[in-house]
């Protein structure tokens, strides 16, 4: 139809390529064409069937977050095409944590402990680790087995020598902290950090400063309790299935004293 926007071929598409069966609709009746009904649509989205009509025909090309939200709902929509129908409405898609985002997939557990030279490990959007590999449980263990980073960089002593540049550190991770805290401004765990570090004043000076930025891939130096100074190089991941979590991997230089030192961890705490 050469009327219709790329928003409403969008939605029209999409309309027929949905079994009414896995709505909860009733599946039977007189079906002239596949998939739902504009109607049918319009009563799991909550919208009125005119209105929606509107947005298929091109005649309303500017729906709220909310509108949308309830059309990707109704048809089940994953990230992607969310991100997509947001896009073709002209407006900018906040990420959502998953359903579980705690949870790491069992295919990305399994991926990190194929590497078996590196210190790797999944966290979620307040940096809080969910998972690690066997020399990222070895790395960490001063701290506990999901150690809360942003706590423990900011509450735990051992931090100040652990972290060989500990205000680097620290600036960068709360930089990182404000850009998800605007891609997830309704993350419970998130906003849990901003509470218990609000008397801190290490981090609410530096959470003042507005200071906005991905955590970039960088050097770091380690100074480890049972192996020593160790050196290793990070880079950070964005998990796609799992939006807010991260894969983050940290890798000596081969041949290192700083590979030694991590093969010895792995070893003690096997």
């Amino acid at each position: 139809m050469a009327h219709e926007s790329p928003l409403g071929q969008f939605l029209r598409a999409r309309r027929a390529q949905v079994d009414p069966a896995e709505t909860g609709l009733a599946a039977g009746g007189d079906r002239r064409v596949p998939g739902l009904r504009r109607e049918e649509v319009a009563v799991l989205a909550g919208v009125s069937a005119d209105y929606y009509a509107r947005l298929e025909q091109g005649r309303e090309r500017h729906p709220s977050a909310q509108i949308l939200d309830a059309i990707a709902r109704a048809f089940k929509f994953n990230a992607d095409s969310r991100s997509h129908l947001y896009r073709l409405a002209g407006l900018n898609p906040g990420l959502r944590p998953t359903a579980a985002g705690d949870l790491v997939h069992p295919a990305l557990l399994n991926l990190m402990d194929g590497f078996p030279r590196t210190a790797a490990y999944i966290v979620g959007p307040a940096f809080d680790v969910l998972a690690t590999n066997p020399l990222g449980t070895a790395l960490l263990a001063p701290f506990g087995t999901r150690p809360r980073m942003v706590r423990v960089v900011f509450t735990n002593p051992l931090a100040r020598t652990f972290f060989d540049d500990w205000t680097a550190l620290a600036d960068t991770l709360v930089q990182a902290l404000r850009l998800n805290a605007g891609l997830f401004p309704a993350d419970p765990d998130i906003l849990a950090v901003l509470e218990d570090l609000a008397d801190c004043p290490d981090f609410t000076q530096r959470w003042d400063r507005q200071g906005v930025g991905a955590l970039p891939r960088t050097d770091k130096t380690f100074h480890h309790p049972e192996a020593g100074r160790i050196d290793l190089t990070y880079q950070s991941f964005d998990v796609r299935e799992a939006p807010g979590q991260q894969l983050h991997v940290g890798t000596a230089q081969p041949g290192s004293r700083s590979e030694q030192a991590l093969t010895y961890l792995g070893a003690v705490h096997a």
